[in-house]
């Protein structure tokens, strides 16, 4: 049993957990849940070690521990696997490598065979059976994720911290990973899931402790609440609908798309954006989504096809001219793709409008750049500290904000976006879903791809069915449903 007592912790101009109390058994997952900027990340990286200026105690098995680092946490039997699985893992190295890291660093002398052999029955403990000679850039990302789970069961793991561990992953791919979850609680293993995904959470979890600003706020049997009283303890009031009722008038055509090709997922995509239209890409996670995205916003290395602007042929053959265009791209991966993490608020809100901000002999004028940085971030309702607060220290939901900030310090005139609300809470989505039906009814044309069916449903007017790279379907949003959408996802003729 782990017990978390009074965590309090600060950073500038912040109270980011204030006398935290949380128990974790042992054998039971536990969920994690809060609005993005609750503090439950914050708290899991005082358990992991991560941060060390935080006051409270920490008890184990009824003893107290003092965990001020990431190797005290380890040597406690403390794990976490990240939502960025990319991060974590080295890329060139195989999958016996990047499992058996830390023992191979300890050694002079190398049995190779020895260590294949101990990493695959680690994965066979788990029930997962991936060749150790592979190397991790040839791996899906839930097998990424299932050798970051085996790297961290390796050395005696009694807590087990799954940080959205479900959100790049299919519906199948999820299932699979319960079952190892599952797996793991009969081993004894208590397992914390942070997620937005609440019909996850009843799923999977014997507990959830909701968070808010920083406090604790509930925590209850999963079979003692409900959805909706989670988000309101979660967001402070009832959740408002969902999604925005009010439709934007559809104009003319902005954007024509014939023929499309990236010569590796996307196959002669034809698809075309009206102004003030919300367009819809949906597929399932893997079907090529990101990779048209990618296409039309020019990050693919080679492309065929035609792309027009109010009729008149673009060369879109780099981001740049995509952006000089007008066609801009709010990436999936937004900390690896949309924000310079190192970087301020104010700095990643100019970064594609450096020209408007920079006067004679390239000198930039940091007041102007300022000023409309905290401008976008009162427009866009961005909780952070300042317009110099490094973005890292963001919220997803905030960071999201920050990613479309940015563009819209331009003139652009279509807006893809891919998988927008991934790893954001339900009021974050809200905000969200309001600023793309904002830009619709300003005249923008929107592309919106996402695997959430009932996001696509909720948002769009129209929406094209992806199935291995390539448009099987065309459908009026009004006129489908969730059962017609996974049909021709799942490769239905």
């Amino acid at each position: 049993m782990i017990e978390l007592n009074n965590i309090s912790i600060d950073f500038p101009g912040v109270a980011a957990l204030k006398d935290v109390n949380v128990t974790i058994e042992k054998g039971k997952a536990h969920a994690l849940i809060g609005a993005n900027g609750a503090g439950k990340s914050t708290l899991m990286k005082v358990l992991s070690g991560a941060y060390d200026h935080y006051r409270g105690e920490i008890f184990i098995d009824g003893k107290q521990v003092n965990i001020r680092s990431p190797k005290e946490a380890k040597q406690q039997g403390i794990q976490m696997v990240y939502q960025e699985v990319d991060a974590a893992l080295i890329p060139y190295l195989t999958v016996a490598e990047n499992i058996m890291q830390e023992r191979i660093g300890q050694r002079l002398w190398i049995n190779w065979k020895i260590i294949h052999k101990q990493a695959a029955d680690i994965l066979a403990s788990l029930q997962v059976f991936i060749p150790t000679e592979k190397r991790i850039d040839q791996l899906t990302l839930a097998e990424k994720q299932m050798v970051l789970i085996a790297k961290a069961i390796s050395d005696d793991c009694r807590c087990l911290i799954l940080d959205e561990p479900t959100a790049p992953l299919s519906h199948a791919e999820t299932e699979e990973l319960f079952q190892l979850i599952r797996l793991l609680k009969k081993q004894e293993v208590a397992i914390i899931f942070i997620s937005h995904r609440l019909p996850e959470l009843f799923e999977i979890c014997e507990e959830i402790t909701v968070m808010r600003n920083g406090s604790w706020m509930m925590t209850k049997c999963v079979e003692d609440t409900s959805t909706n009283e989670v988000i309101e303890q979660m967001l402070g009031k009832k959740l408002a609908e969902q999604y925005p009722k009010s439709r934007a008038n559809i104009g003319e055509p902005i954007l024509q798309v014939s023929g499309l090709s990236d010569e590796r997922v996307v196959k002669n995509l034809s698809i075309h954006v009206s102004k003030g239209e919300i367009v819809g890409i949906s597929g399932l996670v893997g079907a090529g989504k990101t990779e048209i995205c990618q296409a039309l916003f020019g990050a693919s290395s080679q492309t065929t096809g035609d792309i027009k602007l109010y009729g008149k042929k673009m060369n879109i053959s780099s981001p740049a001219k995509a952006v000089r265009h007008g066609l801009v791209l709010v990436p999936e991966e937004r900390r690896k793709e949309g924000i310079v993490t190192g970087e301020s608020v104010a700095t990643n809100l100019s970064v594609a409008n450096v020209s408007r901000f920079s006067r004679l002999f390239g000198w930039m004028d940091r007041q102007a750049e300022k000023r409309a940085a905290e401008h976008m971030i009162e427009q866009l309702n961005i909780v952070t500290p300042s317009a110099e607060a490094k973005v890292e220290h963001l919220s997803g939901g905030n960071q999201q904000k920050v990613v479309i900030g940015k563009w819209l310090m331009g003139e652009a005139e279509v807006y893809v976006f891919d998988e927008p609300t991934k790893g954001v809470d339900v009021g974050a989505k809200r905000e969200i879903f309001d600023l793309i039906a904002r830009l619709a009814n300003e005249g923008k044309g929107i592309i919106y791809a996402s695997s959430e069916l009932d996001d696509i449903l909720g948002m769009t007017d129209r929406v094209y069915v992806v199935y291995d790279g390539e448009v099987v379907k065309e459908l009026d949003t009004a006129a489908t449903n969730e059962a017609e959408l996974l049909f021709y996802s799942t490769g239905g003729k």
